[in-house]
């Protein structure tokens, strides 16, 4: 059905969507290339949530060599008025002639409409191209959409034993420079980076990304059943992070927000927070990925609640012993059949240290 040009044309457009791996949210990340007679006659890409799409970005470089060309896109064009107009109108009215899309948008405002924009307008249109790696690379944005939701993804930095910290909570640094860098890009492509009140006790971190160039930085989200957070905190300095408490202190919470955090009173049933609820929340506020840098407490209650997706274990090549703090608390299994399976996505060498990327089925 599709041709190696085809592949070569659409491979472009997704490096192209690349590009904006860390500013378009909550927008998903979109590439676009036009081909007219063999030749690349436009390419662009959404770079910028509010900023022109990827779709109008290419059009705009390829001017009248679009009419009769073909655009390759990684995602449906949208049919919906937000805070652009819709790039399938702008296909149609460039003239394009044939549209060819790696996947669907999973987003009810577009889900179908716009390929039936195109399809009215006499355009031809063929679709699922590469979509694995569209939907890879919008991950957060499909679950988000699909199951309300984020993406998210617990990085966790251990000795080869699965040993995070010293018992007397010393931990830095267990995993090379390379390793740490690492981690920031994961960072710079999350919408949030999320933590427990036990990290922000222990190792008052700063939770932003500075290894690696941003154009942003992700949302901090500390959970804090009891609203024990220092007001002087690093992690509440710069303005705009969300506390989940379980504990409604007015005093508090009117402090927090004199230093221009947010806090969300959210208990469960045993007077913690509502970790199910929290991501909701998380999605309801356009979160799409979520890092998760917290300890072995909050790790395996998020886990043993369903709530992870994707495990960023960095192994560095020591042993610690039996004293040291774990990866993660989870309840004690007396069956192995009661395991918790796993998938190895990803295996390599990050400097000396061993990156384990596995997501849990």
């Amino acid at each position: 059905m599709f041709s190696p040009a085809d592949h070569a044309y659409m491979s472009q457009a997704l490096q192209l969507a690349e590009k904006g791996l860390h500013g378009t949210s909550p927008n998903p990340r979109v590439g676009c290339v036009i081909v007219h007679d063999g030749r690349v006659v436009g390419s662009g890409w959404h770079e910028r949530a509010g900023q022109p799409h990827a779709e109008i970005n290419a059009l705009n470089a390829a001017g009248t060599a679009a009419r009769d060309a073909t655009a390759y896109v990684t995602l449906e064009p949208c049919s919906h008025h937000g805070r652009t107009p819709p790039c399938a109108e702008a296909l149609i009215n460039a003239g394009i002639a044939k549209v060819v899309c790696a996947m669907s948008d999973p987003n009810p405002l577009v889900a179908g409409g716009g390929y039936e924009l195109l399809k009215q307008a006499g355009i031809d249109i063929q679709t699922g191209l590469m979509e694995g790696e569209a939907r890879a690379l919008n991950i957060g944005f499909v679950a988000r959409h699909t199951r309300k939701r984020p993406w998210v993804r617990m990085k966790i930095a251990a000795s080869l034993d699965g040993k995070t910290a010293l018992s007397n909570g010393s931990s830095q640094w267990i995993t090379s420079e390379a390793a740490r860098c690492d981690g920031h890009r994961f960072r710079a492509r999350s919408c949030a980076i999320l933590t427990g009140i036990g990290t922000i006790l222990a190792d008052d971190p700063q939770l932003t990304v500075r290894h690696v160039e941003t154009s942003r930085q992700p949302l901090r989200v500390v959970v804090d059943s009891r609203l024990e957070i220092p007001l002087d905190a690093k992690a509440l300095r710069g303005g705009g992070e969300l506390i989940f408490t379980a504990a409604a202190s007015e005093g508090k919470i009117v402090a927090l927000r004199d230093v221009g955090a947010r806090s969300i009173v959210m208990p469960d049933k045993y007077d913690n927070v509502d970790l199910a609820g929290m991501m909701r929340t998380l999605a309801d506020f356009e979160i799409n990925e979520v890092m998760v840098e917290a300890g072995r407490k909050l790790n395996g209650a998020l886990i043993n609640a369903g709530l992870v997706d994707e495990l960023v274990i960095y192994f560095a090549p020591y042993l610690i012993g039996d004293l040291a703090h774990g990866m993660l608390k989870l309840p004690e299994l007396t069956d192995l059949a009661d395991k918790r399976a796993l998938t190895i996505h990803d295996l390599r060498m990050v400097g000396p240290d061993i990156r384990v990327i596995a997501r849990i089925l």
